[in-house]
């Protein structure tokens, strides 16, 4: 049974017990109000308003171009729409590394401006401070490790992360490292499953998974990925549940036809 049947509010209690009960966490990306609706009237728990707005909204190559006030426009228009899932925003590449205070302002900005319950950001202990900061004054974060989009440039490419016996060391050191500091979930991107599951089942916070296996306390996706409205992009870890791609053209296409052929608007159709 579902630990949240009756709550008008999903927050990081529920998330957390969701963990202790063993009941899967659903997470997806929204970046409007017209799609968030639609997610959260479908009962997903977590709304991730992501950085890859910069990808499938603007069209960039990698999440790096898109600015802190962008991603405030987008939260606020999720927020705006949503009645009972979470709603968590991507900090964005520039607006936490670096300076703890800066990161720690950037944060209350998207709390105070979009009315999010919390943030994610990517990284282990070079984001320790920053973290502390930020749980200190009462923001609810969520980590990012494994394949990290933002440091796209240093790894070369966004293959498989945490391969080696020595990444993979760091990579534990950092989970445990964001655990401590107060995150209270933390998402693995890219990484084997069997390290994802081992991880998971010594953690006290959830993990959500994305390309690590089954084994997380929960999944997420990219919602343009999966409904098939992004062309050309179907990684292993990716499940596409509709091709919207192809059925918007056949919409556009007879549409056009319909236009033509003066056959719209018809009598129904006009005042």
């Amino acid at each position: 049974m579902s630990v949240h049947k009756e709550t008008k509010r999903i927050n990081t209690n529920i998330i957390l017990e969701m963990k202790k009960t063993g009941e899967k966490i659903t997470m997806l990306t929204g970046y409007d109000f017209s799609m968030a609706t639609i997610l959260d009237q479908a009962g997903i728990e977590i709304i991730l308003v992501g950085d890859s707005a910069a990808n499938v909204f603007a069209g960039y190559n990698t999440t790096l171009p898109i600015t802190l006030d962008q991603m405030i426009y987008h939260g606020a228009s999720v927020v705006r729409a949503v009645k009972r899932a979470m709603v968590i925003v991507d900090l964005p590449f520039g607006s936490y590394q670096g300076c703890p205070n800066k990161a720690l302002d950037s944060a209350v900005r998207i709390m105070k401006e979009t009315g999010a319950q919390g943030v994610k950001l990517e990284g282990g202990i070079e984001i320790k401070e920053a973290v502390e900061k930020m749980v200190a004054a009462g923001i609810p974060v969520i980590g990012h490790l494994g394949l990290t989009p933002q440091s796209v440039n240093q790894f070369g490419g966004y293959g498989l992360r945490a391969k080696s016996e020595a990444e993979a060391h760091i990579l534990k050191h950092n989970f445990q490292v964001l655990q401590e500091i107060g995150c209270f979930a933390i998402v693995l991107e890219k990484i084997p499953a069997k390290m994802a599951h081992e991880l998971t089942s010594h953690s006290r916070i959830p993990t959500i998974g994305i390309g690590a296996g089954p084994s997380c306390d929960g999944q997420v996706l990219v919602i343009n990925d999966l409904l098939g409205l992004t062309e050309n992009f179907k990684p292993k870890f990716l499940r596409q549940y509709l091709n919207l791609n192809k059925e918007i053209k056949e919409a556009v296409h007879q549409y056009i036809s319909d236009v033509k052929d003066n056959s719209f608007p018809n009598e129904d159709e006009q005042y």
